[in-house]
């Protein structure tokens, strides 16, 4: 994996050139914009001109102007593709530099998954802004962004399938050029985008029209009819005005169908938009050597070696593309009128749907997992001093959890300071005391980010890890709720009582709280931690406390072999306070709550 260095080059290297090349390209699209213009006013002063001469040379003005302009206005086209491409590219590319100074400003943060009753999320800051989600999230599509939020919001617990997704994010951190495509085509799309839930919909929804035999034969009943009456007129043998007659009514016709279809272009049209831009993630897909499991399982739902999803949607696309036609009043007239085009049109739409229908949602998943991956495995390229953890079989009846090293993903690396965490039995709990400020509770986010990290697969912020999966739940910011006429304490209570029930179910959990039982007195508060923490030894639990009541240090005299003491110190050395950050071991000695008072101008009775 390359160093830091190397990658910021990388960034800076792919942002330089795609500048230079979105200038190029502006002076080029400036060049084809003034030549289209000469071609165009020289055509038209050329008929102007030549108006009275013969058909031909007219022809042949309109041949060496026209044309060339009709060619022109699409190689102008492909320009400006081009040209939004690489501005992306560059956009890209200088989002990562700034990610790598720790600016994420410019990814979604995730905030409507936040959830204050969830097991972790909330405590360790998963969702909303400065998240690990905002932090981690280089999702393109919709399917991807939910992909993301569900893996992070409900962590695996499964050694295999934590390795298996772990190979994913391995093989894909230096594919730097595929996953930045897939970003780029994925952001690209412009329109209305339909969410999964509304295409899983759309291809679930029963026929309209293939249901019935007449409509399906009435399409080719028109067009034959008007091949027929235009080979009888050519002939002589029927007026051009019978002919018009029945063109007409064929028109008027079709009418009956114009309302229904309306509406499903109403619904879907738009929205449909982005099959295009899923086809082409699909087609990079396809074109990309996938070597682990997980992501031949992954090219495997989109057809494996054979294109089938790319060229399925892609012909879907079209189909889609071709029904706005509909829009053009001119067109609409002549086609439904000849060939009853728009009820044709949307049954070829419907035949789509009883083909590949039931295949679309498995599709859909797929570009979701890709997407996920990527955001995972560009986590992992942009750290390349990140471990990826050993997993230790959960159905085991032991536990284990050790780390060097381990800091918090989200703090800058400069001011990080690194600690060291060791479980290795269970049931088993460290308890945590220390001064305020000391840093116990970010030591404790720190411990929740990075086993979550783990159980998704990503490599984590320390040198080393080995781990036994298990749930993860915590209890640090507990708050009260006026709505609920719920107190603060009865909050934490109910957290309480849900780990207990969860534990006495037989689940296996990694349990981190902060302060617990604070909604009370200090004399209830030190009985219920008291009880609190025998019952977790008695189901087997384990986890980590951090408290400011340094009695329950003496828990460690009741449980020697499984309950340990370490502590975050705070220093005064020439009546200022100091901050180590260290972990150290055994319980607290230094308070700072009067020495802070004091400092401030507080009163404080001696």
């Amino acid at each position: 994996m390359k160093q830091l260095e190397e990658i910021t080059r990388l960034y800076q290297q792919r942002a330089e050139e795609t500048d230079r090349k979105v200038s190029d390209l502006q002076q080029r699209i400036y060049r084809v914009s003034m030549l289209r213009l000469l071609l165009f006013v020289a055509g038209v002063a050329g008929l102007i001109v030549f108006r009275h001469e013969s058909w031909a040379v007219l022809a042949g003005i309109a041949l060496v102007t026209f044309v060339p302009f009709a060619l022109l206005v699409k190689f102008h086209n492909r320009l400006f593709r081009q040209k939004d491409y690489a501005e992306k590219m560059r956009e890209v590319n200088l989002q990562e530099l700034a990610a790598l100074n720790y600016d994420i400003s410019a990814f979604d943060d995730g905030q409507e998954f936040a959830d204050p009753a969830h097991l972790y999320s909330l405590d360790l800051d998963v969702f909303g802004p400065h998240s690990l989600f905002q932090y981690i999230n280089r999702t393109c599509t919709q399917p991807g962004r939910l992909c993301l939020a569900q893996w992070m919001g409900k962590h695996l617990e499964d050694k295999e399938t934590i390795e298996l997704r772990q190979a994913a994010v391995r093989e894909l951190a230096p594919e730097v050029e595929f996953r930045q495509r897939f970003r780029i085509l994925g952001l690209l799309h412009k329109g209305q985008s339909a969410n999964a839930d509304e295409l899983r919909a759309w291809a679930a929804a029963p026929t309209t029209f293939r249901n019935h035999r007449v409509l399906r034969l009435l399409p080719a009943f028109v067009t034959v009819a008007n091949a027929l009456c235009l080979a009888l007129t050519l002939a002589g043998v029927m007026p051009g005005s019978l002919w018009g007659m029945l063109w007409g009514c064929f028109l008027v016709g079709s009418f009956g169908f114009t309302g229904r279809i309306t509406k499903v272009q109403a619904v879907y049209g738009k929205k449909l938009q982005i099959l295009g831009t899923y086809a082409r993630l699909l087609h990079l897909m396809d074109r990309q050597p996938m070597q682990c499991e997980y992501l031949k399982k992954v090219k495997e739902m989109t057809g494996g070696d054979r294109p089938m999803a790319s060229y399925s949607i892609q012909r879907l696309d079209k189909l889609m593309n071709a029904l706005d036609q509909r829009n053009n009043y001119l067109m609409y007239a002549l086609l439904n009128g000849t060939f009853c085009w728009e009820l044709w049109q949307m049954m070829r739409i419907e035949a789509w749907k009883e083909q590949y229908a039931a295949a679309l949602p498995q599709w859909l998943d797929a570009i979701a997992r890709m997407d996920a991956l990527n955001s995972l495995a560009t986590f992992a390229y942009n750290h390349p001093d990140y471990a990826y953890p050993t997993l230790l079989n959960g159905t085991q009846p032991g536990f284990r959890f050790r780390a060097t090293s381990l800091g918090h993903p989200l703090m800058h690396r400069d001011r990080c300071v690194r600690n060291d965490m060791e479980m290795l039995k269970r049931p088993f709990f460290i308890i945590i005391t220390g001064a305020n400020m000391a840093g116990k509770s970010t030591y404790l986010r720190t411990i929740g980010v990075n086993y979550l990290l783990a159980c998704i697969g990503a490599p984590v912020c320390a040198t080393s890890m080995e781990l036994t999966p298990a749930r993860l739940i915590t209890s640090l910011r507990t708050s009260d709720s006026l709505n609920d006429n719920e107190s603060y304490f009865f909050a934490e209570l109910k957290r309480l009582k849900l780990i207990i029930d969860k534990l006495q179910a037989g689940e296996r959990l990694f349990i981190i709280l902060d302060e617990i039982l604070k909604g009370t007195n200090s004399v209830d508060k030190q009985k219920g931690s008291f009880a609190l923490i025998k019952q977790f030894m008695t189901l087997q639990a384990n986890g980590i406390i951090a408290t400011h009541d340094l009695m329950l240090g003496t828990l460690a005299e009741l449980f020697p072999d499984n309950i340990r003491n370490y502590c975050f110190e705070a220093d005064i050395t020439d009546n200022e306070l100091t901050f180590s950050y260290r972990l150290r071991p055994g319980v607290a000695q230094n308070m700072n709550a009067c020495f802070l008072m004091k400092k401030m101008g507080i009163a404080v009775a001696e």
